[in-house]
Order: C-alpha cells, then sequence, then structure tokens
C-alpha cells in the first residue's frame, strides 16, 4: 500500500465522519459521544498527513501509530452509539467497516515500514 492510498482514504473517512456528526447531532440530538467521534475521525486524516510531511522514517512510524490509535477509538464511539441505540444496525456496520478497512491498511503500512527500519538499520 502506498501512502497516498491511505492519505485519500482517511481523508474520505473524515468527510464521511463529519458528516455522520452533523446528522448525530441534527436527528438524534446526541452532543457528548459524537463530539468525541467526530474528534478521533478527523484526528485519523490529519495525523497521516502528518506521517507523509514526516522528518524520518521513526517519526513517519510515530504519526502512523497515533493515527491507528484515532482510527481504532472511533471505532469504539461507533460501538458504543450503537450499544446505546443512537444508530442502528445498519448504520453502525458501513462506517465501521470503512474504519476498520482504514486501520487493516495503516497497520499494515507500520509493520512494513518498521520491517524496512530494521534491515537499513542492521
Amino acid at each position: 500500500m502506498s501512502e497516498s492510498i491511505v492519505k485519500v482514504k482517511s481523508f474520505e473517512l473524515a468527510i464521511r465522519g463529519v458528516n455522520f456528526y452533523k446528522w448525530l447531532i441534527a436527528e438524534k440530538k446526541e452532543f457528548i459521544m459524537s463530539k468525541q467521534f467526530l474528534r478521533s475521525i478527523t484526528s485519523v486524516g490529519a495525523n497521516v498527513r502528518e506521517a507523509v510531511n514526516a522528518q524520518s522514517k521513526p517519526d513517519f512510524i510515530h504519526k502512523l501509530s497515533i493515527a491507528q490509535k484515532e482510527c481504532d477509538e472511533s471505532m469504539y464511539w461507533l460501538e458504543i452509539l450503537k450499544e446505546t441505540n443512537y444508530i442502528s444496525m445498519i448504520e453502525f456496520d458501513s462506517i465501521h467497516k470503512q474504519c476498520n478497512e482504514l486501520l487493516k491498511i495503516i497497520r499494515s503500512i507500520i509493520i512494513t515500514s518498521k520491517k524496512k527500519l530494521i534491515t537499513y538499520n542492521s
């Protein structure tokens, strides 16, 4: 996977997350968990962008690791929203699946980057 794919996918997820947040506050009148979700979902792409502009391979890995954590946190908030009946299983499935797909891509890039770093330093 190239960084450009993760950059595009994280941006698309952020846009979807913002629209989902707007729907949650307008239609469901949920303001607390949705705000946490908004922060984490937009942070994924922001950290991916920082990673793309990293000063070193360790810095790149570090920034992507933060993006990974934020993506996982976004999934957590979606799970809470589903379990507390703010969102339906259908609403949950689609965006959660998109988060999970991005999480796998980020993890894959981190693993590959760490292997390259170890090989380079050996």
